[in-house]
């Protein structure tokens, strides 16, 4: 192995001392100063218009925004009012159909109530009939049951009447 070489050496130099300033009498500085009194004036005299215009601008737009307010005024009114008849209109054509539907469900009502007492009149007076027929059958049944008893009556009078006189003879 051979022998390496050693690091090379670094030496270093002392900073140079700070430079020192030199005051010197120029006209830069004043005319500096009077640009910036003329800049601050300019300045001045520029927000004092802003703020003019600002006004203005602003009565100007709150002019408008109270004609566009009444504008919008004026078309919501005028959509309530044409609302309004129209919501009008359809109550009115909805009772119209509400009066023509209850119209058409009485006489459906009447027609069908007439119906059914028909039917129950009919059933009544075949009920009615069902019943005189019963009567009379009956009737007829119970005059003949109490002829047939008078008859039986009689003819228990007539035996005993015979037994007895058959009795008293001999």
């Amino acid at each position: 192995m051979g022998s390496r070489p050693s690091p090379p050496s670094v030496t270093y130099i002392p900073a140079p001392p700070p430079p020192t300033s030199t005051p010197v009498s120029t006209q830069a500085f004043r005319t500096q100063l009077e640009l910036t009194k003329i800049s601050n004036a300019q300045q001045r005299l520029n927000m004092e218009l802003g703020a003019e215009l600002d006004r203005a601008n602003e009565e100007f737009f709150a002019g408008q925004d109270i004609r566009r307010l009444q504008a919008q005024g004026s078309e919501q009114r005028l959509s309530t009012q044409v609302g309004g008849e129209e919501q009008r209109k359809t109550v009115a054509a909805g009772g119209i159909q509400e009066r023509l539907n209850v119209a058409a469900t009485g006489q459906q009502q009447r027609k069908t109530q007439k119906q059914l007492l028909a039917g129950q009149e009919r059933q009544i007076a075949l009920t009615g009939q069902e019943q005189r027929a019963t009567i009379g059958k009956t009737a007829e049944e119970q005059r003949l049951t109490n002829l047939q008893q008078e008859m039986f009556r009689r003819y228990q009078e007539e035996r005993d009447y015979q037994q007895s006189r058959s009795a008293y003879r001999s």
